[in-house]
C-alpha cells in the first residue's frame, strides 16, 4: 500500500513541480499529469483490482491486530519462544497455503521456524469467514519484507477444502 501511495505522490510531485520559464505552458504540465496517469496505469496502479487489494490489505490489518497481533505481535515479531515470528518466517514463506488452515483451524506439535522450535498449541479461529481469512492472508503476505501479492478467496477455499481439521 505504501508503494502506490509513495508512486502516486512522486507522480504527482513531478508533475506538479515548478516549471522553468521555458516550460510554463499550461499544456505542458496538463501532459505530464496525463502522462503521470498513464505511467501509473502501466504500473498497474488505479485499477479496479488495486481498490480490491487495498481494501483487503486494510481489513485484513484490522482483523489481524483484532485476533492475531496479542500473540504476534502488532510487528509479527512473535513472542520469544512461546509465539513464532510472522514478520520474518521461512514457516510462513514456504507454507503460504498451510497457513490459511491453522488460521481457521490451529495447529498442535511442534513448528519449526527460523531453525527455532516452537510448541505452544495454536488455537484456530473457526468464526473466521473465508473473506476474513484472505484479507489477512493479504495484510500479513504484504507486510513487513513478504510480497506475495492479493490473496484471493476462489483460493483459501479450495486450500480450506484441503486442511486435515
Amino acid at each position: 500500500m505504501s508503494r502506490v501511495n509513495s508512486k502516486f505522490g512522486l507522480c504527482l510531485h513531478a508533475a506538479s513541480r515548478k516549471l522553468s520559464a521555458r516550460t510554463r505552458q499550461p499544456y505542458l504540465w496538463l501532459g505530464r499529469l496525463v502522462a503521470c496517469g498513464l505511467w501509473l496505469m502501466a504500473c498497474g496502479q488505479g485499477t479496479v483490482k488495486d481498490t480490491k487489494f487495498q481494501q483487503y490489505y486494510v481489513q485484513g490489518q484490522q482483523l489481524y491486530i483484532k485476533n492475531c497481533s496479542n500473540c504476534h505481535q502488532k510487528n509479527g515479531s512473535g513472542l520469544g519462544l512461546v509465539y513464532p515470528p510472522i514478520n520474518n518466517s521461512d514457516f510462513m514463506d514456504q507454507n503460504v497455503d498451510a497457513v490459511f488452515c491453522i488460521m481457521k483451524y490451529g495447529k498442535e506439535g511442534e513448528m519449526i521456524v527460523n531453525g527455532k522450535k516452537f510448541n505452544k498449541p495454536m488455537k484456530g479461529i473457526a468464526s473466521l469467514t473465508e473473506l476474513e481469512i484472505a484479507e489477512i492472508a493479504t495484510y500479513i503476505y504484504n507486510t513487513w519484507d513478504h510480497q506475495e501479492g492479493m490473496i484471493e478467496i476462489a483460493r483459501v477455499t479450495t486450500e480450506l477444502n484441503k486442511c486435515d481439521n
